[in-house]
């Protein structure tokens, strides 16, 4: 029995492309991480016709997972492994280098975790879901592997026939009125069997598993493989614990071959905050062995928050981990970076006195490590020029290295 047989019943348009993900699980991980993207996309799309959706911004698998209000209807932990199965697929297309076995199988458990939510309360067959059945990778099968090429070539296929399909839809109003009506009868056919249905979803969607595999295909995405034994678990001395030792989730070393960053990892249960303590006490340990504090990162694998404490900055939250560069950078301007008080404005740019006090004035809201600054000017008291000699300040002063700047008509771009 496959763990996707349910599908036939409940989702049959997504089934055939999981068991093809799950008969590729042991013999090759490309092919079931790309085939697990391909059913997500799938439902993805069949979800937002269901609900009747608006279109994102963009017409694109990331767009649509990440919109506002698809967030809100699938909830966090949906889609954080929905985010997930698509980052591993785009792996699986672009990527070099081997999928490891273990990408593929995060990929699958969380498939089978998504098409058991999706099929359970958005199908008319709710009874035919298994709810405390689990993923078992003993019934994958074997399969053929694809390249890296074929699997391309593939993604491409399928892009193709879908921009075909959608462009059918458009020009043909007697195909669209079709798509249109299939559509309400499937809601009409959902909202009965939903509210006729006794069972009570009970599963587990936050599992650390999922937390794991997150943070692990995040920290890939920024450039650290992962691949050497002190990336996870390090172990460090001076703890205020009984044994004096503890292990850190994650290190984030330098070409140096000293720590840029610590990852402290939570339960998705907790709060990140939890560990705020816990990686501090960790980047105590390795400044002590190495010389060096590094830049603090804790997370439950769903939020994520930066701490560069050496720095004097609070912690604030991100979307994601730095690269070894962007690190690099932020240690070196530890000492790099010189103060803004009394740094020459140049007044080739500006010469006029409140221009220059306003720039001071965003000087000191930066020295007193204040990450943000609004100046509000009048109309022909020149703004524009007044930013200008503001950035050539920060740049002077090894604050910042690149800028990006927006302006409302090209002329003032110009």
């Amino acid at each position: 029995m496959s763990n996707f047989a349910f599908l036939r019943e409940t989702l049959p348009a997504v089934h055939s492309d999981c068991a093809r993900a799950e008969s590729y699980l042991s013999s090759d991980p490309r092919s079931a991480c790309f085939y697990a993207r391909r059913a997500v996309e799938l439902l993805v799309y069949h979800l937002y016709d269901l609900w009747d959706l608006p279109e994102p911004y963009r017409d694109d698998l990331a767009a649509r997972i990440n919109d506002a209000t698809f967030k809100t209807r699938v909830g966090n932990a949906v889609g954080q492994k929905l985010n997930l199965i698509r980052n591993l697929g785009n792996r699986a297309v672009h990527d070099a280098q081997p999928i490891p076995t273990n990408a593929a199988m995060h990929a699958l458990r969380e498939l089978h975790h998504v098409m058991v939510w999706a099929a359970f309360h958005h199908t008319e067959h709710p009874e035919a879901v298994p709810m405390q059945q689990a993923f078992d990778p003993a019934r994958a099968a074997q399969a053929a592997p694809l390249s890296r090429q074929e699997v391309q070539r593939l993604a491409e296929k399928f892009a193709e026939q879908d921009e075909a399909h959608a462009k059918q839809l458009q020009e043909k109003d007697d195909l669209l009125a079709e798509h249109q009506a299939e559509i309400q009868s499937l809601r009409t056919q959902v909202a009965a069997a939903q509210a006729n249905k006794t069972a009570v979803d009970d599963r587990d969607y936050n599992e650390a598993e999922t937390r794991d595999a997150f943070i692990d295909e995040l920290l890939h995405e920024a450039g650290w493989p992962l691949d050497a034994e002190r990336d996870r678990e390090y172990p460090v001395t001076g703890m205020p614990n009984a044994h004096g030792t503890g292990y850190v989730d994650y290190v984030l070393w330098g070409a140096d071959g000293l720590p840029l960053a610590v990852v402290e990892a939570k339960r998705t249960s907790k709060s990140p905050q939890v560990g705020q303590q816990q990686a501090v006490l960790y980047a105590d340990c390795l400044e002590q062995e190495f010389g060096r504090r590094p830049v603090i990162f804790y997370t439950n694998g769903y939020e994520h928050w930066l701490w560069d404490d050496a720095a004097g900055y609070p912690p604030r939250q991100v979307q994601g981990f730095y690269t070894r560069d962007e690190l690099e950078l932020l240690i070196q301007r530890r000492q790099a970076r010189r103060p803004l008080a009394g740094a020459p404005i140049d007044s080739d740019i500006v010469e006029r006195p409140y221009q220059h006090r306003a720039i001071a004035a965003v000087d000191a809201a930066f020295d007193a490590k204040q990450r943000e600054a609004l100046l509000v000017m009048a109309t022909g008291s020149g703004k524009t020029r007044t930013v200008i000699a503001l950035v050539d300040q920060l740049m002077k002063q090894g604050w910042v290295k690149r800028v990006l700047f927006l302006a409302d008509r090209t002329a003032l771009v110009n």
